[in-house]
This record gives C-alpha cells, sequence and structure tokens, in this order.
C-alpha cells in the first residue's frame, strides 16, 4: 500500500475515491447516494488549503481515502471523512490514513486532530436517548452497541471531547472526538 496525495487533475483516482466514498458509506446512503455526489464531496476535498491523502494498492487503485480541513488559524485540523473500501477494511488502511494526516498536519504547524462520528443509526447508547440537560454524564458512560467508528478512533489515540445531541435528529447526536497531534511550545504557555 502507498498514501499520496490525491491531486485534483487526476480524473480516474477522483472518480476511484468517490467509488469507494460510495461504498464505505453504503450504510447511510443520505449521505452520499450515488457517484455523482460522492464526486462533489471529492473535488471538495481537493480544494487548495486541504489535505486530501489517498491508498493505493498494489495496482494504483485507491482504496481508501482521508481529508482534512484547516480551522483555528491552521492549529486544529478536522478530519472529514475517512474512508476505506469495505473489501480492504480491517486490514491497516484506516489506521495508516489517519497516521498520514496526522503528519501532515504536524508538518503544517497544526496541534490537533478533531472529528465529528455521527450516530444516525442507534450503534451507541447515545442515540434514542434525550442527552439534556446532563450531556456529559451520557457521554461519560458511553457503549458501543453496534461496531461504531468512535471505539476505532479511540484505538488511535482520539478522545471523546463532546457531543452535538439531536444533531441529526431527535437522539440521534454527532460525537465529537480529538487529538493532540503537534508538538507543545511550553515557553509559550
Amino acid at each position: 500500500m502507498k498514501i499520496t496525495d490525491l491531486l485534483p487533475e487526476n480524473e480516474p483516482a477522483l472518480q476511484q475515491a468517490a467509488v469507494v466514498l460510495v461504498a464505505g458509506f453504503k450504510d447511510n446512503p443520505a449521505y452520499v447516494p450515488d457517484i455523482e455526489s460522492a464526486l462533489v464531496v471529492v473535488r471538495k476535498a481537493v480544494q487548495p488549503g486541504r489535505i486530501c491523502r489517498v491508498a493505493l494498492d498494489e495496482n494504483e487503485v485507491v482504496v481508501g481515502w482521508v481529508g482534512g480541513i484547516s480551522g483555528y488559524g491552521g492549529l486544529a485540523w478536522e478530519l472529514p471523512p475517512l474512508v476505506v473500501d469495505p473489501v480492504h477494511q480491517g486490514r491497516g488502511v484506516g489506521r495508516a490514513l489517519v497516521a498520514d494526516l496526522e503528519e501532515r498536519v504536524r508538518e503544517r504547524g497544526g496541534l490537533t486532530v478533531h472529528l465529528g462520528t455521527d450516530d444516525e443509526d442507534y450503534s451507541t447508547s447515545l442515540s434514542g436517548t434525550d442527552l439534556y440537560p446532563d450531556v456529559l454524564r451520557h457521554l461519560a458512560g458511553i457503549r458501543n452497541l453496534r461496531r461504531h467508528p468512535y471505539e476505532f478512533y479511540q484505538k488511535l489515540g482520539y478522545v471523546i471531547v463532546g457531543a452535538i445531541p439531536d444533531a441529526n435528529g431527535f437522539g440521534k447526536p454527532d460525537i465529537l472526538m480529538a487529538k493532540r497531534v503537534g508538538k507543545i511550545d511550553t515557553e509559550s504557555v
């Protein structure tokens, strides 16, 4: 496997990334219901100032990709999305893509990578529940009911830093996670 930049002029790779996006989010068809909508997401991910990296197999075919969007003056970067072709899941592709994104963020002077991992299909104990008024109590007791990806990110060092209750409709929160990836300048603290 090789990880490299996804370039806006590489139309075959853009098309492959769109196919992977549709396949990877097949359980959430509202996000990318078809190749055309996936291509919109992919083309947005390769805009200037963003990070977009792809994992290629031995035949130079896209098997996964990750994006990064700068925020907070370049100190914090959002990770949307991470997607791996279901055929290649469980082989370290996602882990390698996240590690690669973290390195690119560090190179740009970033300190934190953050992400939202929605629970729209009742995969955690947070969904189907009114999280108000004590959101933090619910977060402290979170349980994974059906392979929700928050545990994948926890294995990579990310921590739950909050939630947006009802972000996707009543009882469908967005779970917010973050990880420090940059060096801290203790002299400026």
